[in-house]
């Protein structure tokens, strides 16, 4: 079991993280210790509701079931759950509890800050994306037909309790969806300024096999790593001012090709590892790293053996990056690759794309 923990200096926040391979049943208890007498709404994905209603056991009224799908984190699904937060009669001190992926922690986590101005909130991350990204760091949000969570806040919730024996159940693409904001870390280490020192890549490379496996021990530390790396960032850069730009790597292409395909097509962890194949391409033809280490980056991809992508037209593409938050006016605002582990910020002008594409 690790226990971490994250200090938002902005709005004066500290929350525990907790990573362990405890039974389920036991989740419930964890859950109750921290609420204590108030009242709560658990927004739960339907998936794991099926799978683990028994064990967690809570009463149905206090249960809203979301429907798996990027296609749900939206406004009507975001009032709906309100609806229920209401009719609940929750107040301030009480909480709103997300227990599934990233769509079920965004939605929720987005409902929780606006519900009274802002209730209580914990993460329960279910799926391995969730526990190794979304989860921490108090991004939540809704999307709209422009874009991906063009609507939203940031929130951070009162306490992040993870659990690996949810991922025994997740299915295979889902498991990989996950490793696609994994692989993204090993090639940001070093730019996201952590004291500890953990050679990502070279983790990935010598426990492939057995991350695929699902080794418990192998997992548990894993997500130890990823959550360090995000700790780090989001302590420093809460609202992405500056230093936080840097978890959009692979994104500002990964959020066109979904938004491109209408989110049906491809898990964002699918479209996150081609926009990290895009980005490595883009910055070696440019010459702003060495063809040997696009080798090592693509390496390390093939050995998780994610789902192929075909590319897509590049002036199809740049229109939808355009309308992403992270873009100004006049640029497309892209993470490179800079150096081993090592990114940077860039402003580009199309011109500066359409030449290599």
């Amino acid at each position: 079991m690790h226990n971490l923990c994250i200090k938002i200096n902005a709005s004066e926040k500290t929350y525990p993280i907790r990573i362990s391979d405890k039974e389920i049943p036991g989740l419930k208890s964890e859950i109750l210790e921290i609420v204590g007498k108030n009242k709560f709404l658990i927004v739960i994905s339907e998936k794991v509701y099926k799978l683990y209603s028994k064990v967690l056991d809570f009463d149905k009224k206090q249960i809203f079931l979301l429907k798996d799908g990027e296609k749900e984190k939206n406004f009507k699904t975001f009032e709906k759950i309100l609806n229920c937060a209401l009719k609940l009669q929750l107040m301030r001190n009480d909480f709103i509890i997300a227990i599934g992926g990233g769509v079920c922690g965004d939605i929720a986590g987005f409902a929780a800050s606006t519900y009274m101005r802002g209730i209580h909130l914990i993460q329960v991350p279910t799926t391995l994306l969730a526990c190794v990204d979304s989860s921490v760091g108090g991004k939540t949000g809704i999307d709209t037909k422009f874009g991906k969570n063009l609507v939203g806040s940031f929130y951070q919730p009162d306490a992040v309790l993870i659990n690996t024996n949810f991922l025994k159940t997740l299915d295979e693409r889902q498991f990989k969806t996950g490793l696609g904001e994994v692989v993204k870390y090993a090639f940001i280490e070093k730019s996201c300024k952590c004291e500890e020192e953990f050679n990502l890549i070279n983790f990935l490379s010598l426990n492939s096999a057995k991350i695929l496996e699902r080794e418990s021990k192998i997992l548990e530390e894993l997500i130890r790593i990823c959550v360090s790396l995000k700790i780090s960032v989001v302590e420093k850069d809460e609202k992405e001012g500056g230093l936080r730009k840097i978890l959009n790597f692979g994104h500002t292409y990964a959020h066109a090709v979904e938004k491109l395909t209408n989110y049906r097509k491809y898990t964002h962890g699918e479209a996150v590892v081609k926009g990290i194949e895009f980005v490595f391409d883009y910055a070696e033809k440019k010459g702003i790293i060495v063809e040997s280490y696009k080798f090592i980056a693509e390496d390390l991809i093939k050995k998780f053996n994610f789902k192929k992508i075909p590319d897509f037209n590049i002036k199809k593409i740049l229109p939808i990056i355009k309308m992403d938050k992270k873009a100004t006016s006049k640029n497309l605002v892209f993470i490179l690759p800079e150096d081993y582990a090592a990114v940077k910020e860039y402003k580009l002008f199309d011109d500066e794309i359409l030449k290599y594409f």
